[in-house]
């Protein structure tokens, strides 16, 4: 017991230091405040934020349905379970191989004039004991479960990814119904000044150019308004992939984007290491890794099998069971490589190698973690003002447009004016729209790289990952 109890070689793990910056480099939009490290996660289901019930009900289904969601916590289960066989190691195996056996010895071997007949009945069982002297096993059962554990966190992860997704295409979706309803907004417009130009070309006050003029950018209009049912059904066939479904069972009703994004609690910096579970995945994995260098180290010193057998064994059916048939035979067993060729040094420095790259991943993904939120924090400010930029942009090519017009009507401009200014105007309300549009997918890439209100303390502990792989 005292070797089996041994102590384990190897390094013990310490978490990786990883780079993060005081504060953010660029500051939220106007009216969002910085919320302290408490206070700056989103609670709950993200996605609520928006207020959109179809939204909501969209999201539920991710995690119900998404097959790749699916096949993720298809994983974790896989790596639960693969803690249960390290755990094994820890307990003696006992195995048993009752048996009968008739054998013929020949003649010629007995000396005898004839061949001996003989059955034997065996009802063995063995015991064998691997013991953990230098922490092999013990390391080995460690790095499962920061396996399980980064599983864990993978299973989060697509989760986020997925739900991101769907709430990413669902605004863009609703972008370009807006883009739609003010096509068809700018179609029957047009086809009053179509009307207008017939009107005045009757009269004998407009030319027929003014009227091909007018036609052609209705027709234009019309073309561009059809093309959009491209994209929106793409969209609306994504979405439905992302739920589980087949294109076919879903519609989405359409709707116009209106209202801004809503402010979202940001935090500092140094809570986003804990705030996303690509980072835990990413830093279990170095803590999986680092058990591995123990492993290898371990194997350079001798391994101790205690085993020992033990049973019945008798020519005879009758006695076979009984007390002077038993037999047992017990012992332990020393085992040392002497001579591998360099294998043992090179296993340990592939592992230290592994380990190396497991850190180099969970820093470069952190530093990636900081440019995400880094990115979506200034598109979300310049958007805002952007927006505030176009709103007078419309505004003043609206009033543009009205001048025109009514220059046109008495006779003192050309066609070609109106039409320029309403290609100004047109041009500005749909990039208004869709400005709207890349503020709400700002908005919900930015709560994606703040981690969706996950945190690390939810990964899966021990004793739950081993409670919930019975």
């Amino acid at each position: 017991m005292m070797l089996a109890g041994g102590c384990a070689v190897g390094p013990n793990y310490r978490r990786p230091a990883a780079t993060a910056p005081q504060v953010f480099k660029e500051p939220p939009p106007e009216g969002w405040k910085e919320a302290q490290p408490n206070a700056g996660t989103i609670r709950g289901k993200w996605w609520e934020i928006y207020n959109d019930p179809q939204l909501n009900a969209l999201e539920e289904q991710v995690s119900i349905s998404n097959q790749n969601v699916l096949a993720a916590a298809a994983q974790y289960r896989e790596a639960r379970d693969a803690v249960r066989i390290a755990r094994s190691g820890l307990f003696p195996t006992a195995t048993t191989s009752p048996a009968v056996t008739n054998q013929r010895t020949p003649a010629t071997l007995t000396n005898q004039p004839k061949a001996a007949y003989q059955t034997t009945y065996d009802l063995p069982v063995d015991v064998s004991y691997q013991a953990d002297v230098w922490g092999s096993i013990r390391r080995n059962l460690t790095a499962s479960y920061a396996n399980a554990q980064a599983s864990a966190a993978d299973l989060e992860n697509a989760r986020l990814s997925f739900q991101a997704e769907l709430a990413e295409f669902y605004f863009e979706l609703h972008g370009l119904d807006g883009d739609t309803d003010l096509l068809q907004r700018t179609v029957k417009v047009y086809e009053e000044y179509l009307k207008l130009t017939q009107d005045r070309f009757e009269l004998g006050v407009a030319s027929g150019a003014d009227v091909a003029q007018a036609k052609t950018q209705l027709d234009t209009t019309r073309a561009q308004l059809i093309d959009l049912g491209v994209q929106r059904t793409q969209f609306e066939h994504a979405i439905a992939i992302l739920i589980g479904k087949p294109p076919a069972e879903l519609s989405i009703p359409a709707m116009v984007l209106k209202t801004p994004p809503p402010a979202v609690p940001i935090g500092v910096p140094s809570a986003l290491l804990e705030r996303r579970p690509d980072i835990a995945a990413s830093e279990r994995q170095v803590a999986a890794a680092n058990e591995q260098i123990g492993i290898a180290k371990a194997a350079f010193f001798p391994s101790l099998l205690l085993s020992a057998t033990g049973g019945f064994e008798s020519a005879s059916f009758s006695t076979w069971l009984s007390w002077p048939s038993r037999f047992w035979a017990v012992g332990p067993q020393l085992a040392e490589t002497l001579f591998d060729a360099g294998k043992r040094r090179g296993q340990l420095d592939s592992a230290r190698a592994a380990y190396d790259v497991t850190v180099a991943n969970y820093r470069q993904t952190s530093l990636t973690a900081f440019q995400q939120v880094e990115d979506n924090l200034a598109a979300l400010r310049i958007l805002e003002q952007e927006a505030a930029a176009e709103d007078a942009a419309v505004a003043d090519a609206e009033e543009s447009l009205a001048i025109s017009t009514d220059q046109y009507k008495q006779g003192i401009a050309t066609y070609l004016q109106v039409i320029t200014a309403q290609a100004f105007a047109l041009q500005d309300e749909k990039a208004a729209v869709d400005i709207l549009t890349r503020r709400m997918t700002a908005s919900v890439l930015l709560i994606e790289a703040l981690g969706g209100g996950w945190d690390a303390s939810q990964l899966p502990t021990r004793t739950e990952i081993l409670a919930n792989s019975k």
